[in-house]
């Protein structure tokens, strides 16, 4: 986990309740026991809530109830955005239409001054096309050159490793295979991971959920998504007609869910490009909590988090709250 220490003499003299610090900008990542918690708030329309107070929730970390010092709404902290496309040949008909609406997303959502993005094609293996970058005029040309696979990928891209290999395990996947479990834990630990600094880490997963080939599995993938800090946002589209079975939903929203993210299923255009939509919503429109765990173990544990809504009118309005769900404690002494 990465943690933030607010190094200020206000804070060292705060009251027990939650506080709003104005000064943002002016943290420094360390190693501590604070955990960061991004969340939204909707109602039963979808909609988004934006009036939420600390009195209005409560969170739990293992079943205990835990003391906030930071919450506050945020619209603008900067974003680190991984894009992983799948490019295996049951994605050659939807492709352009992705490529599409990842670059009109980029043109409406990336601010160059602080965002960041990285574009990543996957079959057997991820392949870091564009590392994280400001350069949007780079990432458009990186991102019209993304081409499905026929049956091997030939990108340009620096292929990315580090899946334990050996007598007894199973082999690295052949061309013209599909892994996506690899491929988001390998995006985690090599991209989003490395990310400094205090940004919303997001990875923006295209697929059909067809996964033939991954030698990690779904669990893993989603550990090291949270250990990286970074919510899975997914869009379920492919080749209907090539690939014979569709679109892996459990699979996909299970993936997406699991990270604090969310799954969408266009099957038009028009759709596609409504799915993105609501992706930026949600990153520019989010609260941010912060606790010290009174669980002082280093046991590199995992701490299931809860958060309840307190507000009796809020409940009436059947408000939900969605987050990931819990982090790895740190190991150490």
């Amino acid at each position: 986990m990465r943690f933030t220490l607010f190094l200020m003499l206000l804070l060292l003299a705060a009251p027990t309740t939650a506080q709003t610090p104005s000064d943002q900008d002016d943290v420094i990542r360390v190693e501590t026991d604070i955990t960061n918690l991004p969340f939204t708030a909707t109602d039963s329309s979808r909609r988004f809530i934006t009036t939420l107070a600390a009195e209005d929730i409560r969170v739990l970390e293992d079943g205990v109830p835990q003391k906030l010092f930071t919450f506050q709404r945020e619209t603008d902290r900067p974003l680190a955005l991984a894009f992983l496309i799948d490019v295996s040949l049951s994605q050659e008909k939807t492709l352009p239409d992705e490529k599409a609406a990842v670059r009109t997303f980029m043109e409406n959502v990336v601010q160059s001054n602080k965002d960041q993005v990285a574009i990543i094609p996957f079959t057997g293996l991820p392949y870091l096309e564009l590392e994280m970058t400001r350069d949007m005029l780079n990432a458009y040309r990186v991102l019209q050159r993304v081409e499905v696979a026929a049956p091997a990928y030939y990108g340009s891209g620096r292929p990315l490793g580090g899946i334990s290999t050996g007598p007894g395990m199973p082999a690295p996947p052949e061309e013209g295979r599909t892994s996506i479990n690899d491929a988001v834990a390998l995006t985690a630990d090599d991209v989003l991971a490395q990310v400094p600094g205090q940004r919303r880490r997001a990875m923006i997963l295209l697929t059909d959920g067809l996964d033939t080939s991954s030698r990690l599995t779904r669990k893993d993938a989603i550990e090291r998504a949270l250990q990286a800090e970074a919510v899975i946002y997914v869009i379920g589209i492919g080749d209907y007609s090539m690939s014979g079975e569709g679109v892996d939903k459990g699979m996909l929203k299970d993936l997406a869910e699991r990270t604090g993210g969310r799954a969408f299923f266009p099957k038009k255009e028009v759709d596609l490009q409504a799915s993105f939509a609501e992706i930026e919503k949600e990153l520019r429109t989010q609260y941010l909590l912060a606790y010290s765990s009174t669980n002082k173990k280093r046991d590199g544990m995992y701490r299931k988090i809860t958060v309840e809504v307190l507000n009796p009118e809020l409940k009436k309005q059947k408000v939900q709250l969605r987050y990931r769900p819990g982090y790895f404690a740190r190991r150490g002494q």
